[in-house]
């Protein structure tokens, strides 16, 4: 599914995503110490930040962010110069480890909400048609209006359950 959402986003828009929201969190955290590293404090911090970004601007489930042991456990991954300190491109390469799992979520979500409901709806209009009292109601209503409110129902449904 994630290549067909690299298809329909093209293949950049994860990585661009992710470093639109790095570059913002980084950029707070540089602008408020003065430094140019983030400390295992504040890289913590800035990994909540990062998921508030995420469930704020992504569409799908919220997601619950990481806990401070995985937090430490990756920072010593991907430190590279091992100077104890995460630096905009490790932090960067960090976000991408980290959440690379939550965009295939919000992936696999949109795929569903924006390709498999119009196919469904556009199938149950015509079986409905010929069902009493509602199949001439159905059956007025063209089958891109039809299949936009399917569509706008499977999102507000999925928004509500998430």
């Amino acid at each position: 599914m994630g290549q067909v959402f690299d298809k329909l986003r093209g293949k950049q828009w994860r990585q661009k995503q992710v470093q639109t929201i790095c570059d913002r969190v980084f950029d707070r955290f540089k602008l408020q110490t003065g430094r140019a590293n983030l400390s295992f404090e504040e890289l913590y911090i800035a990994v909540l930040l990062v998921y508030n970004d995420i469930n704020k601007r992504l569409p799908g489930p919220h997601f619950d962010p990481p806990s401070k042991d995985l937090v430490r456990s990756m920072m010593t991954d991907c430190d590279i110069n091992m100077d104890g300190e995460i630096d905009r491109e490790e932090f960067v390469k960090f976000i991408e480890l980290l959440t690379a799992d939550t965009f295939a979520v919000v992936s696999q979500g949109l795929i569903i909400s924006l390709i498999v409901a119009p196919t469904v709806a556009i199938a149950t209009k015509r079986a409905t048609e010929g069902v009493p009292g509602i199949g001439k109601v159905v059956h007025k209503l063209p089958t891109s209006v039809y299949a936009s409110l399917v569509t706008l129902a499977v999102v507000w449904v999925n928004s509500e359950t998430s």
